[in-house]
């Protein structure tokens, strides 16, 4: 009778001790499993507009205000029923289906740099730590070998005034890989393909072979630091690697997908990325600089310069890039697996000054997404009737790199850890935009 009683008395209360924990567990794989299902993107495309895109004349216009606010341009009707976007990008208009806005961005930073790092990150900029932007965060957490760096920037990454790293805390191996060449030139060569005069490939081993003995000198000694390694072991592997050099090889295109992208900067860094994706880079980020309209806003954003007899500024040139990568990458069934991004440090004023331009303005402005796990085919939030603060749901940049995170398949509450062993969340704060979410 004891030893039945016993019997009963262990399978009930470890039948009660197991069912938080199973509870617990099960939640923790579902949640595991929920961000796998989500993730849906393989890799990341991020279009920079860097300066700070007037959302007033891309994706939010405003007709039926004063015209000191609505600016020059007018809106257009979309494939999408209800949605309006400038006149000047036409293409992206008939492929509306594919690429969600968000008009209700609002950030308090009004100075490039900070906005910059901010929109990047999800972290309000702190002196005392610079956080990774999105394509470090993504790449520190791949397995996967290649030849070509994971996170690369074209034509380099220069944003917010060039004051940011890009990989912040993280290790210099998650830097963003800048080609330092435009895409555009006729002489555009990417450093490190090939070697220069007076290198040959056994002198650069010699000095790899040095720096790994440097290194194995110093932890013999007792010493952590190692010395800069990762430059040597990137250029050797890109100087040996056949398959880097025809990655970047814009000459394998055909004419006309080259023209569909547009001849501008812009449109090849694009083509570029997307060479690039399909090759296994996991992040690339195009920067397309001269968006800082404070004056001749009209010239800069239309027409590109006076007397253009076809309109070759900024918005046309982005309009035939965007539309064109993602029609590409749909015709290759790369879209599904590629989140896309457009979007600057903030938006610009409500109002034109009086040099014909608009000025910072961070308190509402616009963000473009396609592809990776996106629903296409809406617009989140909105802002007032003059474009001056979020009228409905309002988003800041936590919750963007909560959802940015979402689709690259990364749980916004992992951690990374600081050079001196500090706990940091990928994300904080922010929650992801279920509306986005496919």
């Amino acid at each position: 009778m004891k030893k039945l009683r016993r019997q009963f008395l262990q399978t009930t209360v470890g039948s009660i001790c197991a069912v938080p924990f199973a509870t617990s567990f099960a939640s923790a794989v579902e949640s595991v499993k929920s961000f796998e299902n989500r993730g849906r993107a393989k890799s990341c495309i991020l279009i920079w507009l860097d300066g700070g895109p007037s959302h007033l004349e891309t994706f939010d216009l405003k007709p039926n205000a004063p015209s000191e606010v609505r600016g020059p341009f007018s809106p257009i009707e979309t494939s999408v029923s209800g949605i309006q976007i400038s006149e000047y990008l036409p293409q992206t208009a008939k492929i509306m289906k594919k690429v969600a806005i968000i008009r209700s961005m609002t950030s308090p930073l009004g100075a490039h740099n900070f906005g910059a790092h901010y929109l990047l990150t999800g972290y309000k900029p702190s002196p005392a730590l610079e956080y990774p932007f999105f394509g470090s965060v993504f790449t520190h957490f791949q397995t996967e070998q290649n030849s070509l760096p994971q996170n690369i920037a074209i034509p380099q990454f220069r944003v917010g005034g060039g004051r940011y790293s890009g990989n912040g805390f993280l290790p210099a191996t998650t830097q963003p890989f800048s080609l330092r060449s435009d895409p555009a030139k006729p002489d555009f060569q990417v450093r490190d393909l090939n070697l220069y005069r007076g290198v040959t490939l056994t002198r650069l081993n010699r000095r790899k072979m040095f720096l790994n003995a440097f290194d194995n000198f110093h932890q013999d000694v007792g010493h952590t630091q190692k010395s800069d390694n990762d430059g040597i072991d990137q250029a050797f592997r890109l100087t040996l690697s056949s398959q880097a050099k025809q990655a970047f090889d814009l000459s394998r295109e055909p004419q006309n997908l080259r023209t569909r992208y547009g001849g501008r900067t812009i449109g090849q860094s694009c083509l570029m990325a997307r060479r690039l994706i399909e090759r296994g880079v996991k992040f690339v980020t195009v920067i397309n600089s001269g968006w800082d309209t404070h004056t001749s806003l009209y010239t800069r954003l239309k027409e590109g310069y006076s007397g253009a007899q076809t309109p070759v500024g900024l918005i046309p040139s982005l309009d035939r890039a965007f539309s064109a990568l993602i029609t590409d990458l749909e015709e290759r069934r790369l879209l599904d697996e590629t989140l896309i991004l457009v979007m600057g440090e903030f938006g610009r004023t409500p109002k034109l000054n009086t040099r014909g331009g608009r000025d910072h303005w961070p308190r509402v402005f616009s963000v473009a997404m396609a592809g990776g796990g996106i629903r296409g085919g809406q617009v989140v939030g909105s802002s007032d009737r003059h474009g001056e603060s979020p009228k409905e749901s309002p988003v800041t940049p936590n919750d963007l790199a909560a959802t940015v995170y979402t689709c690259l398949g990364l749980d916004p509450a992992r951690e990374m850890t600081t050079s001196d062993g500090r706990p940091v969340k990928i994300s904080r704060d922010g929650k992801p935009i279920t509306a986005l979410l496919s």
